[in-house]
């Protein structure tokens, strides 16, 4: 089986460009093992999203934290839902207006997913 595309939900690939190179690199091998069909190292479920179909890379650089939200369910691709960079400093929970967007996003990936089935 070779590479699963990668479809970017909404602003996900212009906000992960706009992150340093440094994250851009974690993130963009994390999306690299998903499309060979493994899982990185730093990869974990994303809480509230059910087993391990919707997974989320955290990374810390120079005192900032940022994460990519991305769905590995939806057979026919990998669809990057999210790529933000955490602002809150109450704790590790994902913002709620992140969460209401991811989930906004994975439905509109779950009909992509359905039209790129054979």
């Amino acid at each position: 089986m070779g590479l699963k595309p990668v479809y970017w939900v909404g602003s996900s690939k212009r906000d992960l460009q706009a992150l340093p190179e440094t994250v851009v690199d974690v993130f963009g091998y994390a999306l690299y093992l998903a499309q060979i069909g493994k899982k990185h190292e730093q990869a974990k479920p994303l809480t509230g999203f059910g087993s391990a179909s919707v997974l989320e890379v955290v990374e810390d650089w120079r005192g900032q934290t940022y994460r990519a939200v991305y769905a590995v369910r939806l057979a026919a691709a990998v669809f990057v839902l999210h790529v933000f960079q955490k602002k809150s400093k109450r704790g590790a929970a994902t913002p709620k207006a992140d969460i209401d967007l991811i989930r906004q996003r994975l439905k509109a990936a779950a009909q992509v997913a359905k039209e790129l089935e054979p």
